[in-house]
């Protein structure tokens, strides 16, 4: 722990006899490189005093030599994307695994190169630290032998975590909710989507501003830092404050815009289904499946920020309107589902949620319970819903058939359009059994719709 937190190559120890003489010689020194099963750190044969064979300077010349020349093998474009990922919890190993593999994804998506991750399992989190002080030495060598200068945590850190934590390591510091962030800041395109970003970013920082400049200052432009809120990072409280007031306005004047096409919607009478689910559970290519449309799709998290909207033609002739939404992932940050309101208004105003799950994920159980806890929090559960196992063609066609008749869902892929009739007849018959119950007038009035997305089934 000397070496690592006095940053020191390394140290010596002078043994003596019980009259004080000095016999032996005992050094330790890191490792400039990771050894399979060693701790990073090597303690040399103990040697006479009175002729010491070893040279120090020559020793810490190479040492030098040799971590300076690990960072350099690091292509220079990657060095400031290469991050070691830790958890800290009380969960069982096969939930730590399951939720760090999950933060992997995300660094993944965020364009962060996790180099290595770490997972200690405490009854007792370590209130200054949240991890324990060894483990924080191991993790502040496995970074230098590594030439990473990012750590990046699964739980939420409060400012003082922070802030001791940075100091302690001299590295930089965020935890989940920031790489959230940090993704949702590349993904912001409309100006809706920014305004929303920006104010989350706001909002996350604005307790933090109490931590040493120097402890800011590291994550300026970086990860964690990137869109449109990064001008702000250092700016007083005060100006946030009014800053978050001004988006706030902004974004009101974005509700009431969507609240008008909405209500255009209603008068026309037609329902509107809305696409909800676990961040990519395949909501994009299945909207792009049934209108032919061309909405952007990409293997990674959070790929669709702004909510996309096209008509559908159903076979008994009458029409929907059919909303792609933000995908959900699990403990998503409070402030992000408040920032985002106006994006899941559309939701409140659905007749019919698709909430599409990747059947091809070991864990499409927990995402679904997941997914259902936060339409919870959105007091949208009560609404109808129809349960779509996505990615069929990833999985045992026996276990999608089980898994389909335990869970009453429609199973397809959205990559083949052949498997998606069952799922058109079901919406169908679910729209009309609303239609039926009254959700709708008898004579919905369409002719006034003129829309290059109109799409016949």
């Amino acid at each position: 722990m000397d070496l690592v937190f006095l940053r020191l190559d390394c140290v010596a120890a002078v043994l003596v006899d019980i009259h004080g003489g000095a016999t032996d010689l005992e050094v330790a020194h890191i490792l400039p490189s990771r050894r399979e099963g060693a701790n990073g750190w090597e303690i040399l044969p103990p040697i006479p005093c009175y002729d010491p064979s070893l040279d120090f300077q020559e020793l810490v010349q190479s040492l030098e030599s040799e971590l300076e020349r690990s960072r350099q093998a690091i292509p220079s474009a990657r060095q400031e994307d290469r991050a070691i990922l830790v958890s800290v919890t009380a969960a069982d190993k096969q939930t730590a695994r399951t939720s760090m593999d999950e933060l992997e994804e995300l660094a993944r998506t965020s364009g962060i190169m996790a180099v290595e991750t770490i997972i200690q399992r405490q009854r007792e989190i370590n209130p200054k630290y949240l991890i324990g002080k060894g483990k924080l030495s191991e993790i502040v060598l496995r970074a230098l032998q590594s030439g990473v200068d990012l750590l990046i945590f699964d739980q939420d850190l409060n400012p003082s975590q922070v802030k001791a934590i940075t100091d302690t390591t001299e590295l930089r510091v965020i935890d989940r909710t920031q790489l959230i962030l940090d993704i949702f800041a590349q993904r912001a395109h409309s100006r809706e989507g920014k305004i929303q970003v920006e104010m989350a970013q706001l909002k996350y920082l604005l307790p933090r501003l109490g931590m040493k400049d120097d402890a800011l200052s590291r994550l300026t432009g970086g990860i964690g830092a990137r869109g449109p809120g990064e001008t702000t990072l250092e700016i007083n409280r005060r100006r946030i404050k009014d800053r978050i007031s001004q988006l706030d306005r902004e974004l009101e004047a974005v509700r009431r815009n969507r609240g008008q096409r909405r209500a255009r919607r209603l008068r026309k009478t037609l329902p509107v289904i809305s696409i909800v689910g676990y961040t990519n559970a395949g909501k994009s290519s299945l909207l792009n499946a049934l209108t032919r449309s061309s909405v952007f799709v990409e293997n990674k998290l959070f790929a669709t920020l702004d909510p996309t909207s096209r008509r559908l033609r159903f076979p008994r002739d009458f029409e929907v309107i059919i909303s792609d939404t933000v995908g959900f992932i699990r403990d998503l940050p409070e402030d992000l589902i408040e920032a985002f309101a106006a994006t899941l208004e559309e939701l409140a105003d659905a007749d019919l949620l698709l909430h599409v799950v990747d059947i091809g994920n070991p864990r499409f159980e927990e995402q679904m319970a997941a997914v259902q806890r936060i339409l919870s929090r959105l007091e949208l559960h009560r609404k109808p819903m129809v349960l779509v196992f996505n990615k069929m063609d990833c999985v045992d066609p026996e276990f999608t058939k089980i898994q389909a008749a335990r869970h009453d869902a429609v199973p397809i892929s959205a990559l083949d359009t052949r498997t998606l009739y069952p799922l058109i007849l079901r919406m169908q018959e679910s729209v009309e059994e609303l239609l039926e119950e009254g959700y709708y007038s008898a004579s919905r009035d369409v002719s006034e719709e003129t829309s290059d997305d109109r799409i016949t089934v």
